[in-house]
C-alpha cells in the first residue's frame, strides 16, 4: 500500500518515512515539494494515503490539498498535514477544505499511527465506531456542518495534546487529576455524540490508570474523531 510523503525539509521527511515505516510494510514514496508531489499524481501515482507539509515553496501544503480535493480520480484520498504548533488557524480552514487530519512537529510516531490504523485498517482495528448520526448531532446541537468540524477539529488538538499530558501526569502519580482529564475528554465525547468513544474512556478502571491502557483508548477516541469528521464532509459535500 502506497504513501506519499511530501516535505521540502529532507530531514523532516526522512523522519516521517521512518515513523510511517515503523507502523507496518507501506511502500513509501517521497516528494520534495508540493510541486514535485503534484506532478507525480498527474503522472498516475495513486497512494492510499498522503503526508503534506503545510508550508513549501512553489507548491504550498494547502495549495496541493486544493488540487487533490478538485482531481476526480484522487479526491478521496486522505490527505494529512504537517504543521508546526503555530499553524492552527490554517489547520481549520484546511479542516474545512477537507482534510483528513494533521500531525504536528516535531512528530510522535503515535500522531502518525493513528491515521494509517483509521484510514488503512480500520476493519482490523476491531473498534466499533459507534456514534450518532451526524445529521442527528446538528440538530440536536442547532449549528451547520461547517461548526461541527469545528468542533470535531478542536477535539482532535485536545485528545493530541492529552496524550502527552496523560503520560506525564500518570508517571508522576496524580491519579486523580489524570481522571479529571479523562472524564472532561469523557464529556467532550458525549456532546459530541461519539458514544463508542464516550464507553471507551468511561470504562478506564478510576484510581487505577495504566498509562498504556489510557494510551490506548486515546488512539481509538481519536480514531472515532477522525471517522466522524469524515462522515460529516461526506454527507455536506
Amino acid at each position: 500500500m502506497k504513501v506519499l510523503v511530501v516535505d521540502d525539509d529532507v530531514v523532516s521527511r526522512m523522519v516521517l518515512m521512518h515513523l510511517i515505516d515503523s507502523c507496518g510494510s507501506f511502500d513509501i514514496v517521497e516528494a520534495e515539494d508540493g510541486a514535485d508531489a503534484w506532478q507525480q499524481l498527474e503522472d498516475g501515482l495513486r497512494p492510499a494515503i498522503c503526508f503534506c507539509d503545510l508550508r513549501m515553496p512553489r507548491l504550498s501544503g494547502m495549495e496541493l490539498l486544493q488540487r487533490v480535493k478538485s482531481h476526480a480520480e484522487i479526491n478521496s484520498m486522505p490527505f494529512v498535514l504537517v504543521t508546526s504548533a503555530n499553524d492552527k488557524d490554517t489547520v481549520q480552514e484546511a479542516t474545512k477544505a477537507g482534510a483528513a487530519g494533521y500531525i504536528v512537529k516535531p512528530f510522535q510516531a503515535e500522531q502518525v499511527r493513528v491515521h494509517l490504523v483509521s484510514f488503512l485498517d480500520q476493519a482490523a482495528s476491531g473498534y466499533d465506531h459507534q456514534a450518532e448520526s451526524p445529521a442527528d448531532t446538528l440538530r440536536r446541537l442547532g449549528i451547520n456542518a461547517e461548526r461541527l468540524l469545528v468542533y470535531l477539529s478542536g477535539f482532535q488538538n485536545q485528545l493530541t495534546a492529552a496524550a502527552g499530558d496523560l503520560q506525564t501526569l500518570l508517571a508522576n502519580g496524580e491519579q486523580a487529576e489524570a481522571q479529571a482529564r479523562i472524564d472532561r475528554l469523557h464529556a467532550g465525547c458525549v456532546t459530541l455524540g461519539l458514544h463508542g468513544a464516550a464507553d471507551a474512556l468511561k470504562n478506564i478502571a478510576p484510581g487505577q490508570l495504566s498509562n498504556d491502557a489510557v494510551q490506548a483508548v486515546l488512539s481509538d477516541v481519536l480514531r472515532a474523531v477522525i471517522h466522524q469528521a469524515g462522515l460529516v464532509r461526506q454527507e455536506s459535500a
